[in-house]
């Protein structure tokens, strides 16, 4: 049976780090870098739970990851600052590439019709530096990051609902399809109400992380998404 209009996935939201770019645990990184900044010694107790934290929370919005952490706006911004510097010279260090095939996945979906978002919890500034690095500048016709969709960052559908409204790709959100590496991809994309949440397996989080936070599907990479995106479409 052929797919029409009304039944395509035109809309794909697919997250940054961890899900189409592989940056080898530069977020940790950064983060350690931030922490120190304010005065959390590495190895230290506190680090460690902060740490730990970080992991849990991989795909929030890092400024409120600070808030969190810190408990004070005004720490919470200088350790964000520190993160973005930290982690923009790690980019810049070329400390981050593509995932594999997803470079050409984007372009799969673009050649099929459908509009891809990519998406992040980082600042427009990191988000920038890493399409830079990546050579992706003119890759997709719309990249967001929490601070363009109000100021909340995932677990929020925010960025999944921005993408819907700037780009009227689709007429129901049902008709997104959503994919990402975390718990709070997963929690943003089924708050959407994304049809498709597919969780992948080349970042933050494992199968049984991604099913509780309620994806759809979980694949091996996102090289997997066309093709289930066809599935759901037969």
């Amino acid at each position: 049976m052929t797919s029409t209009h009304d039944d395509r996935f035109d809309l794909v939201v697919l997250d940054m780090a961890g899900t189409t770019v592989a940056d080898g645990g530069l977020v940790e990184e950064a983060f350690s870098a931030a922490a120190e900044h304010l005065g959390v010694r590495p190895g230290s107790t506190r680090h460690t739970a902060q740490l730990d934290y970080v992991r849990a929370t991989m795909g929030e919005s890092k400024i409120s990851v600070f808030r969190h952490l810190f408990g004070d706006e005004e720490k919470a911004r200088r350790a964000n600052r520190a993160f973005e510097d930290a982690y923009g010279a790690l980019v810049d260090d070329g400390r981050i590439a593509p995932l594999p095939g997803a470079h050409e996945t984007v372009e799969r979906l673009t050649a099929e019709g459908r509009t891809v978002v990519l998406t992040t919890g980082f600042a427009r500034t990191t988000q920038n530096a890493i399409l830079v690095a990546l050579g992706w500048q003119d890759l997709v016709p719309l990249t967001l990051c929490p601070a363009d969709a109000g100021g909340r960052g995932r677990p929020y559908p925010d960025m999944v609902l921005a993408a819907f409204l700037r780009t009227g790709a689709v007429d129901d959100v049902r008709r997104i399809a959503v994919a990402g590496d975390t718990s709070y991809d997963m929690l943003s994309g089924v708050r959407s109400g994304a049809g498709i949440v597919a969780g992948v397996l080349t970042g933050a989080h494992d199968k049984d992380q991604l099913g509780r936070s309620g994806a759809t599907h979980v694949l091996g990479s996102v090289a997997e998404l066309p093709y289930l995106i066809a599935r759901a479409e037969a």
